[in-house]
């Protein structure tokens, strides 16, 4: 069973807001977070930068987000900020909009109660590795039990370091509603401290590190309230998908979209009129500046018969900041 939060994320219907990039409890050696990310106070909806309220409604509605996971750093560390942000968001969309938010330190009754005021609807707990198996009697478990009584559905959701049958103890309790476990992964904001601490990426994967899957599914993977999420999910399915989404509703008549969800299409520096006088309908070209962007078989297809002397296939990502993949030179 996956709760209603993951199955708008495999839908790659998910909106991610990171709210605050510092986290005071601890340091752990598995933080993914690059220094892009790590102790700032920016604020980011997917990769858009945010400078106003409608730089988040317009990332939403550029991806048809279903919902919006609140992430960080340390999103309780910036209550405020997060508790407007999620309150925007359900004005704007609605309370079906679902929200979700990750947080490694408890925050007490008076957090909940603003969280699940401001529209949260799912709280994921991060208790620290080092008191995994011990959480039973101590603020960890109480404060399950508080988020519920505030209106908030309780989980937990921890990277995959060891299996850990505590966990399922609080679920079958009636404490949490489920426990996500996300497979171990190495990253460039975490890649040097998991080394120094002994881990290895598994052999023929990019960021899966080597070592606790198994155990993991033995001891937990039965359990109809624990979901497993693969290195390959997140990767394939649901940045995939949310990829798709976006390039659905950015594209223009003349961008491709790949099974990737990038989009692709030709640049050349030919002066518009050049195409105007080749009979290329306008909506299959774009003026740019310094360039004309243009639909790229039209393009290959005009240099190949010499009516044009070059240009470029390019792929980009949809996203706001329109990251290039790959460029294929034309002549």
């Amino acid at each position: 069973m996956i709760s209603k939060g993951c199955e708008q994320c495999a839908k790659g219907g998910k909106m991610v807001m990171f709210v605050y990039g510092y986290c005071d409890q601890r340091d752990c050696f598995y933080c993914p977070l690059g220094e892009n990310r790590k102790n700032v106070t920016d604020v980011y909806a997917n990769e858009r930068l945010v400078e106003t309220d409608d730089d988040v409604l317009t990332e939403a509605r550029r991806m048809d987000a279903l919902g919006t996971s609140i992430t960080g750093g340390e999103p309780q560390e910036a209550l405020g900020r997060t508790c407007h942000y999620l309150e925007l968001l359900k004005d704007e969309f609605g309370e079906d909009h679902h929200t979700h938010l990750y947080t490694g330190i408890t925050g007490g009754r008076e957090n909940m109660r603003r969280l699940s005021e401001a529209g949260l609807d799912e709280i994921r707990f991060h208790p620290p590795y080092e008191q995994w198996g011990d959480l039973h009697g101590t603020e960890w478990e109480d404060i399950l039990y508080i988020a519920r009584d505030e209106g908030l559905t309780p989980a937990f959701e921890i990277p995959g370091i060891r299996a850990e049958t505590e966990f399922l103890e609080f679920i079958d309790e009636g404490a949490a509603e489920f426990c996500n476990v996300n497979e171990f992964e190495m990253s460039q904001g975490n890649y040097r401290r998991m080394q120094e601490q002994g881990f290895e990426l598994k052999e023929g994967h990019m960021s899966a590190v080597d070592g606790s899957r198994e155990d993991i599914l033995e001891k937990m993977g039965d359990h109809e309230r624990v979901y497993f999420c693969t290195s390959v999910f997140k990767d394939a399915a649901q940045h995939r998908r949310r990829l798709k989404r976006m390039a659905r509703n950015v594209r223009r008549e003349f961008d491709d979209i790949t099974d990737d969800g990038t989009l692709v299409y030709g640049k050349t520096d030919t002066e518009p009129a050049r195409l105007e006088a080749l009979g290329v309908p306008e909506e299959f070209y774009t003026v740019k500046s310094n360039h004309v962007e243009v639909a790229w078989w039209l393009l290959e297809e005009m240099i190949e018969e010499g009516d044009l002397e070059g240009g470029e296939i390019v792929e980009q990502y949809p996203t706001y900041d329109g990251q290039v993949v790959e460029r294929t030179p034309l002549a």
